[in-house]
């Protein structure tokens, strides 16, 4: 579908062949300009317009197979919104008669110009700023849950071997006199020993 073929699909809907050129016109001119500006152009259910920048590279002639110098520069650059991806998969049924249903803007969108965008750009730094304090305040709740929690049991594996310590104190003396006649015995077979020589 070219320029003139789009005109005449919307002539019945707009009210004359000349009121369709018209509103077609002033609708890309109106695109155009923005993107041209550095402005992103989103409706919402089609997509978005955007200009992007290319930084300089270098490139291969596909002829002579020669590196090439390509220069920066500035491209426009279009994204599907999310109905007409669905539609064009095939995911969602196209109807057969009348205005294809995307999402309608939300409120308030029509009316403004670059304000409303400069609007909702400072409304996502604000909510972005908002979500990463939430994370960090997070971190930081669980990270003080996590040490208090590896401290309680630091103390109580120190109270289980003090307790243990304490237990096994009376086994320990036991343990001490206990080699007392050990060693008399060692003395006494020693004795037996020399004896034997002698």
């Amino acid at each position: 579908m070219n320029k003139a073929q789009l005109v005449e699909a919307i002539a019945d809907k707009v009210g004359g062949r000349q009121a369709a050129a018209d509103a077609v016109d002033a609708v890309l001119d109106a695109l155009v300009r923005a993107v041209v500006a550095g402005e992103r152009v989103s409706v919402t259910g089609f997509g978005s317009f955007e200009k992007v920048e290319r930084p300089a590279r270098y490139a291969r002639n596909p002829q002579t197979g020669e590196r090439v110098r390509v220069k920066k520069t500035s491209v426009p650059r279009f994204r599907a919104g999310q109905g007409f991806k669905d539609l064009v998969s095939g995911t969602k049924k196209l109807p057969r008669g009348g205005e294809v249903s995307v999402k309608k803007a939300p409120k308030g969108s029509l009316s403004g110009g670059p304000s409303t965008t400069a609007r909702t750009t400072t409304k996502k730094a604000a909510a972005k700023k908002a979500t990463t304090a939430k994370t960090a305040a997070a971190k930081k709740t669980t990270a003080k849950k996590t040490t208090s929690a590896a401290k309680k049991t630091t103390a109580k594996k120190s109270a289980a071997k003090k307790t243990t310590a304490k237990k096994s104190s009376p086994a320990r003396k036991t343990a001490k006199k206990a080699p007392g006649k050990r060693a008399t015995a060692r003395k006494t077979t020693a004795k037996r020993a020399a004896a034997a020589r002698s």
